[in-house]
C-alpha cells in the first residue's frame, strides 16, 4: 500500500492506493487562507500538520488493515511558500503563498545582479516565488530573518513533521527561483541575492527517491507496520501531471483550480521569461517542463457566484443557456480574471480584476458568463507563451475543480481549436501523482512504465465550429483592455 498527500491551498487530500494503482481509500481536510492586507496571502503550517493528521485517521478508520500495511508515502504541495524555520525546529511566522503579491520590489531588487539572474533560474522573478519573499523579511522582518534555520516550501515542512528530515525535491525546489534549473542543484548565486548559504536549505533528491522515514511516533500512533519511506514528492502540478502519466512532450495538461495552468513537458531546459513562462524540473529524473500560470481561475468563478447570490452549479448551467445564443456573446460584458495580480504573460502585481464594457440591460449572468470566459482567455494568453518554444503537445487533458463543467471544456476547446480530454479520476491527481512516485521504494516494481500509466480517458470534447472565430474576436478586444487597464493599475493600490 502507499500514501499520497496533496498539500492544497484549500484542503489537504489524502488517498491509499494498492500496488495496482486502484484506489483503496481517500479523505481530504478543508484549510483556511488569511489575507491581513490587500496582496498578502498568509497560512499557519499547524494547520497542515492538523489537516493530515485528520486525514490519517480517516483513511485508517476507513480501511484498517490496509491502511496498516503502507510501504511509503509521496507527498505534493502548493508550490513558492517560504516557511521558515528556527533551529529549534520551530515556525517562525506564518508561511507567505504563492499568490501573494507583496513582493513585487524585491524581484527588481532580485534580479539587479551582476550576473544573469534568469539563465541560472530559468525564470523572471515574480512576487509568488519564494526568494523575493524572503528579500522582503529581510527589509521588513529582520528579527525574523536573523532567526532564520531553514527555509522550507510546504510539503516539505509537513515532511520535515513527519520524519525529523529537511529535504526537497527537484520540481518544488524550482519555483524557489535559487534553483540552477539546468544542472539541478542550489545555487551559491542565486542564494547570495537573498542573502543566504546552502546551510539554509534542504537536501535535494529526485521525487521518486527515499527522503526521510517516518518517525516511530507516527509509525505507532497509527499502527502501521512497516518502516515507511517517505519520497522526495512534487509540487502540485508536476505531481499532477504524474498522476495523469504526462511526463514526455507530446503531452499537456490545463488546470481549472484555485490558479489556471498549462503545463506540458520538455526533455532538455527550455524557457521563454518575456512571457513569465515558467521553465521547471519535473520531478522524474532528467525531465522538465514549462508551464504557464494565471493567479485567478475557479476562484473567480467562487467569487463572482458569491456576490450574484448564485450557486456554482446554478451560475454554469445559466450561463451554458447563455453561451449557446450568439446575439448575447456578441454583446457580452468583459472580464479581467486578475483578481490578485497575474503571473504569464504579464508579470503584473498591481493589475485587478475588472468589468467592461457593462449596460443598462447587464445581467448577472452576462457577469458570470463574462468570468468564465475571462478566465478562458488567460488559459490561452498561457498556452499562446509557451507555443513560442514548444509547438511538439499534443495531448491536452483538463483537471481541477472547472473541468467537472462539460460547458467550460468546449468553451476552452473551442477558443484553443483543440481536442480536450477528461480524465477518469482526476481529482486525485496531485495525490495520485505522489503516491505513484511513493512506489519507486518497492524494489518489487523495477519498471516506470508498470508506475507512471496514462489514466484513461472518461471523456473527449471537441471546438464548437459555430463559436471559434467569435471567441477569438473577442479575445483580440479582451487583450487590449489590459494594455488600457496597466497605465492605471500601480495607482489604485493604496
Amino acid at each position: 500500500m502507499f500514501i499520497g498527500i496533496d498539500l492544497g491551498t484549500s484542503s489537504v487530500k489524502t488517498i491509499l492506493i494498492d500496488g495496482n494503482q486502484n484506489i483503496i481509500a481517500s479523505a481530504n481536510s478543508s484549510l483556511t487562507v488569511q489575507s491581513p492586507k490587500d496582496g498578502y496571502n498568509e497560512q499557519n503550517p499547524q494547520e497542515w500538520v492538523n489537516a493530515t493528521l485528520e486525514c490519517f485517521d480517516s483513511l485508517k478508520l476507513k480501511k484498517p488493515q490496509e491502511f496498516s500495511e503502507t510501504i511509503s508515502i509521496g507527498i505534493s504541495g502548493h508550490m513558492h511558500g517560504a516557511t521558515l524555520i528556527d533551529k529549534k525546529g520551530d515556525v517562525i511566522r506564518p508561511c507567505i503563498l504563492w499568490n501573494d503579491t507583496r513582493s513585487h520590489l524585491e524581484c527588481i531588487e532580485f534580479e539587479n545582479q551582476e550576473f544573469d539572474v534568469r539563465s541560472i533560474s530559468g525564470n523572471i522573478a515574480m512576487p509568488g516565488f519564494t526568494a523575493p519573499k524572503i528579500n522582503w523579511i529581510k527589509k521588513y522582518e529582520k528579527d525574523n530573518f536573523e532567526k532564520i534555520f531553514k527555509v522550507l516550501l510546504p510539503k516539505d515542512y509537513l515532511r520535515f513533521f513527519l520524519t525529523g528530515e529537511f529535504y526537497s525535491e527537484m520540481s518544488d525546489s524550482s519555483g524557489t527561483l535559487w534553483l540552477d534549473i539546468k544542472q539541478r542543484k542550489w545555487s551559491e548565486n542565486l542564494l547570495s541575492c537573498s542573502f543566504l548559504e546552502e546551510k539554509h536549505m534542504p537536501k535535494l533528491v529526485e521525487g521518486n527517491d527515499e527522503a526521510g522515514i517516518l518517525k516511530n511516533y507516527f509509525k505507532e500512533k497509527f499502527s502501521f507496520k512497516n518502516n515507511i519511506s517517505v519520497v522526495g514528492g512534487a509540487g502540485d502540478n508536476a505531481a499532477a501531471a504524474v498522476g495523469m502519466g504526462i511526463t514526455e512532450q507530446k503531452q499537456s495538461f490545463i488546470s481549472l483550480g484555485t490558479s489556471g495552468v498549462f503545463f506540458t513537458p520538455t526533455p532538455n531546459f527550455l524557457s521563454n521569461t518575456g512571457d513569465a513562462v515558467h521553465s521547471f524540473c519535473h520531478c522524474l529524473p532528467n525531465k522538465w517542463h514549462l508551464m504557464s500560470v494565471m493567479l485567478s481561475a475557479s476562484n473567480c468563478l467562487d467569487w463572482v457566484c458569491s456576490i450574484t447570490n448564485s450557486s456554482i452549479s446554478e451560475t454554469l448551467t445559466n450561463v451554458e443557456k447563455y453561451f449557446s445564443n450568439t446575439n448575447d456573446l456578441i454583446n457580452s460584458s468583459y472580464f479581467l480574471p486578475y483578481l490578485s495580480g497575474e503571473r504569464t504573460p504579464h508579470n503584473d502585481p498591481y493589475i485587478r480584476g475588472s468589468f467592461h464594457s457593462m449596460k443598462t440591460n447587464t445581467s448577472s449572468i452576462n457577469l458570470q458568463y463574462a468570468v468564465i470566459e475571462g478566465v478562458s482567455f488567460g488559459i490561452l494568453d498561457g498556452v499562446n507563451s509557451i507555443l513560442k518554444v514548444n509547438k511538439d503537445f499534443e495531448k491536452i487533458f483538463m483537471v481541477g475543480g472547472g473541468s467537472k463543467s462539460k460547458f467550460w471544456i468546449e468553451l476552452l476547446a473551442s477558443l484553443l481549436n483543440r481536442k480536450l480530454s477528461v480524465c477518469d479520476q482526476s481529482e486525485f491527481g496531485a495525490a495520485l501523482g505522489v503516491a505513484r512516485l511513493a512506489m519507486y521504494v518497492d524494489k518489487n516494481i523495477n519498471s516506470d512504465k508498470n508506475i507512471i500509466k496514462e489514466i484513461k480517458i472518461g471523456k473527449t470534447f471537441n471546438p464548437i465550429d459555430n463559436k471559434i472565430d467569435l471567441l477569438l474576436k473577442r479575445y483580440s478586444i479582451w487583450k487590449d483592455l489590459y494594455s488600457s487597464n496597466k497605465k492605471i493599475a500601480s495607482r489604485l493600490i493604496l
